[in-house]
């Protein structure tokens, strides 16, 4: 009967819509250096608009992913992403990496097209 319950579900009961700050699924044990960013790619997509479903021999490489870590910055050229952003980057941009069992990659802040 006194048990708390999980911190994801204290923030819904208290009507807030973001999940909390020090929520873990966007944490990770890499720290990128200078204008280094690391990206972890959105999943491609399975059906066409038509609805088609693609085999996963014919999929295309993801363009699009979510900001995972940020290095400091060049010294006279600060970091214009941040932790969060969703980001449009080159299809053979980076370097493909796995930490912790996800699927990373690693490329230069000049590598992202555009911050969606």
């Amino acid at each position: 009967m006194g048990t708390k319950p999980p911190l994801a579900q204290k923030w819904r009961m208290q009507g807030h819509r973001n999940k909390p700050q020090n929520d873990t699924t966007m944490s990770v044990n890499v720290k990128p250096l200078a204008d280094r960013v690391l990206v972890e790619p959105m999943a491609a997509e399975m059906k066409t608009a038509g609805g088609i479903i693609i085999p996963d021999t014919a999929k295309e490489k993801p363009q699009k992913g979510t900001v995972v870590a940020v290095g400091e910055g060049k010294k006279d050229e600060p970091m214009t992403v941040k932790v969060g952003d969703t980001v449009l980057y080159g299809k053979y941009a980076g370097t493909e990496l796995s930490v912790e069992g996800k699927d990373l990659l690693i490329m230069r802040e000049s590598d992202i097209f555009a911050i969606i």
